[in-house]
């Protein structure tokens, strides 16, 4: 592994001052010992979760009706270790524990719109759909859905939801109709909310005669409610059992939050459904707060003073993420469009107006705007103290890109978790220096480790899969109709019993960081040779003349080719020439190993509706497999450019 540098370091002050450096100081008078730095902290949080656990939520303020005596049930099972069994809270009562006139929510479109919402106008709002909800005969572990853009209602309504113990679960409007079914035709919602349309790069998209499809097809839905967005009083004739949102809402009231059991379901998640039906992960109220409560105060230093933004829908983890930064009493900032409308600087621009602190986004952006040659720099960005990265591994390019051309003095942070876990396994920390290419630490109370083919734990600097050695409380309750537990274990335990197996390629490194290559089961083995396909991605779109890239193994010959796809700056050709200087930077920069045998261009790669590359879809069509589920996949009509290429004929 090269020698990654220190980019950034925290001075000693804002070290001091942290959320973080005042925890460590309450950790070592409840260890009884002295806790000097972060090393020794996250062992003791590893090592000793009844005692850190309890102390997180009493130092971030977690809201109890009932704390009981029990923190840990069967923690040597894995599943089936219970955390709080005995105690009880609201999810939504957390986040609206604040009342006060800050601001809670700021609202930006990419067509102007600006709406502000106070922590007392958000409590207002969201008493007028709870009660709304009870009225239409929504009780505890009923499913409330939305088909929505990231707007504050929608965080209204998953308030609303939690605060009488429903359940929510969220698909942004971009997705298909079957895309839509797939995932809440298995959970049943009772109440759908949904608005009239959207807008995204400039135009304008109808979402009426899609959910007048939905609502025709969902067993069991009463309610449709239609918050207008495109206009004022839109048409919802054709929507059955649709009202409008102002139609449909109540007077204001006191809410009363219905005290649940930790454990109690709190969200619906699904798998990416691109090899299949999605999985619905169910995630309980209990865990799901206290691992965001940590991540924010602790890991993003979030405090009452902060803008958090991230960019993201609302079929994300990372809005279930963002929204729970209300329960830290920060602002969270919303933004619903394109990132690149009206130009690429349009999210450097909201930074600049929103003074945001804590600005998130994914890798593939932060490389969109570098080849674009976009100096984010000429923007005021002096509030902005921390850049979080995720969705694939931040190349150590990436890096030199933000201290160079976005900021110099701000924390950048790859960090790295999913949808199964709803938060983190390594993230940032403010006690420690950012290193290029290295996420800075393993979050607190997760045993994060890297085990070999065989299950054998790995030393410092050894690549190998990520895993979970001991329970952690945002562990899915478990998933969807799935009585006996068998799915849940298949998904994560199968491999390794009793070890949590998250599938990716990583390695830890010997300042406490750990490196990040990719996904597991998009690993490239020729010959025999491991090689994450983040390596090449790194190397390949190095060169101005390439925006993005794609790499699957094919079966060739009794073994296993590579196979890069490229996809070109408009009006470039793949020429013989530039296929040789490909072969080159990944020969010089990465081996010869990883130097594909075939390089085709193609001009589009298939996507989740996340952004994340779906190498595993590319590689079954490259074979002539069918994909079961091209709804998961935001722009499927790609995966033609991938099929029956004669240049990748094995006859």
């Amino acid at each position: 592994m090269p020698d990654d540098p220190v980019v950034w370091a925290p001075t000693p002050e804002r070290a001091a001052q942290s959320n973080l450096a005042r925890f460590m100081a309450r950790a070592a008078e409840c260890a009884g010992q002295p806790v000097t730095d972060y090393d020794a902290l996250y062992r003791w949080s590893v090592d000793q979760p009844t005692a850190f656990w309890p102390l997180l939520a009493d130092f971030t303020d977690v809201r109890f009706d009932q704390l009981g005596q029990s923190v840990l049930e069967d923690g040597d099972k894995m599943p089936g270790a219970q955390w709080f069994a005995d105690s009880s809270l609201n999810f939504a009562g957390n986040l609206l524990k604040y009342r006060d006139e800050r601001p809670a929510i700021i609202f930006r479109s990419e067509t102007g719109t600006r709406i502000e919402l106070s922590f007392a106008d958000l409590y207002h709002e969201v008493s007028r759909v709870a009660s709304a909800l009870r009225a239409a005969g929504v009780d505890g572990g009923d499913r409330v859905a939305a088909f929505m853009p990231n707007h504050p209602q929608t965080v209204i309504a998953m308030l609303a939801a939690t605060s009488i113990g429903a359940i929510w679960s969220s698909c942004s409007p971009d997705f298909g109709v079957n895309g839509v079914l797939d995932r809440f035709g298995q959970i049943a919602p009772k109440v759908l909310f949904t608005t009239d349309g959207y807008s995204y790069a400039g135009k304008q998209i109808d979402s009426i005669a899609p959910v007048a499809q939905i609502s025709r097809s969902l067993a069991g839905l009463e309610h449709v409610v239609v918050v207008p967005f495109l206009n004022a009083r839109p048409d919802i004739r054709t929507v059955e059992k649709g009202s409008l949102y102002e139609d449909f809402v109540a007077s204001t009231s006191v809410i009363d939050f219905q005290s649940l059991p930790f454990n109690h379901p709190v969200y619906v998640l699904y798998s990416s459904g691109t090899t299949g039906v999605p999985k619905c992960i169910v995630h309980g109220a209990g865990g799901t707060l206290l691992q965001h409560l940590k991540e924010h105060a602790l890991h993003v230093d979030l405090t009452r003073d902060d803008r958090l933004f991230y960019f993201t829908t609302c079929g994300w983890m990372m809005w279930n993420w963002l929204v729970s930064g209300l329960a830290s009493g920060a602002t969270i900032v919303l933004y619903d469009g394109s990132p690149m409308h009206p130009d690429v600087g349009s999210l450097w621009q909201l930074a600049e107006d929103e003074e945001i602190t804590v600005f998130g986004t994914s890798a593939k952006f932060l490389t969109a705007v570098e080849k674009a040659g976009y100096v984010p720099k000429k923007h005021k960005l002096a509030s902005m103290r921390m850049i979080l990265s995720t969705g694939s591994p931040l190349a150590p390019e990436s890096y030199d890109f933000v201290y160079q051309q976005v900021k110099d003095d701000v924390q950048l942070c790859s960090i790295s978790g999913g949808t199964d876990l709803i938060s983190c396994f390594a993230l940032g920390n403010p006690l420690l220096p950012v290193r290029r290419g290295e996420l800075q630490s393993r979050g607190l109370g997760m045993a994060v480790e890297i085990y070999g083919e065989n299950g054998e734990p790995q030393a410092v600097g050894n690549r190998g899969e990520l895993v979970c050695t001991r329970p952690f409380p945002s562990m899915p309750v478990g998933f969807w109709d799935d009585p006996d537990g068998s799915r849940y274990r298949a998904a994560y335990f199968e491999r390794f019993p009793g070890v949590w197996t998250h599938g990716d390629d990583a390695e830890l490194t010997p300042a406490g960081g750990m490196i990040i290559y990719g996904r597991s089961d998009a690993i490239l083995n020729p010959g025999g040779i491991r090689i994450g396909t983040a390596e090449i991605y790194r190397q390949v779109e190095k060169l101005d003349e390439v925006v993005e890239s794609i790499a699957v193994g094919q079966q060739w010959e009794d073994d296993v080719r590579v196979v890069l796809f490229v996809v070109l700056r408009p009006g470039l050709e793949l020429t013989e020439a530039l296929e040789e200087n490909i072969r080159d930077v990944i020969r010089t920069n990465a081996s010869p190993r990883h130097v594909p045998a075939k390089i085709l261009d193609v001009p589009d790669i298939p996507r989740t509706r996340s952004g994340k590359l779906v190498e595993l879809a590319v590689r079954a069509t490259v074979h002539g497999e069918s994909i079961n589920n091209t709804d998961a996949i935001a722009n499927p009509e790609s995966l033609e450019y991938f099929r029956n290429r004669p240049e990748l004929s094995v006859d």
